[in-house]
């Protein structure tokens, strides 16, 4: 089954890299966990400047040197403190350099922080001017905070909104899955299978 991203038909499922690279003892199994994916046709890899402080994008950018750049689609993520419009280009462009790549299929605000929205939105729009990103997103938000986003000028450029959601996680069922199938805004859900529990 695929779904539309960013006017990009992607298959549905999708692979995160949330812990992985940390431990050089499991390099290759975590490298060949994701080409096992990509051949499969996982072609939506998630990763964040976060995970591992880099390590993950580093782990990342080896695992896709083998396959046409063209064929993936990858997500990264910015820390909140370095989304305004001096450190996102530097942010950016580290986590391109971990990856091996040049540009971003979708570059999304990891979660809320101090930094005001608005700057942050012109910090996205000019990545994408630049052709470093193709999309942004946010990740974490509720309603208000979309709310919030789409009175922004270029708001409405957002293409999606990460969110945790799994059988133990349904809490964006009462407001904001409604809310974002209304606006057209997809949801991307992280930990689907909550990292293995039981529950998920």
């Amino acid at each position: 089954m695929k779904r539309t991203l960013n006017k990009q038909s992607v298959l549905a499922v999708g692979m995160g890299t949330w812990h992985m690279g940390d431990d050089p003892a499991k390099e290759k199994a975590e490298i060949d966990a994701l080409q096992a994916g990509i051949k499969a046709g996982a072609a939506v890899i998630d990763t964040a400047e976060m995970y591992g402080e880099g390590n993950a994008e580093t782990l990342v950018g080896k695992a896709i040197q083998p396959f046409t750049r063209a064929d993936l689609y990858l997500i990264s993520k910015v820390y909140p403190w370095n989304a305004s419009t001096d450190e996102l280009p530097k942010a950016l462009d580290r986590s391109l350099a971990r990856l091996g790549t040049d540009y971003l299929d979708l570059y999304l605000l990891h979660w809320r922080g101090d930094v005001p929205l608005a700057e942050t939105v012109d910090a996205l729009e000019a990545a994408k001017d630049s052709g470093k990103i193709r999309a942004w997103g946010v990740s974490n938000f509720d309603v208000a905070d979309m709310e919030e986003l789409l009175r922004l000028e270029n708001g409405d450029q957002c293409a999606a909104n990460q969110v945790l959601y799994n059988l133990g996680a349904r809490g964006i069922e009462y407001d904001l899955l409604p809310w974002q199938a209304e606006t057209e805004i997809p949801v991307i859900a992280y930990s689907p299978i909550a990292q293995g529990d039981r529950l998920g």
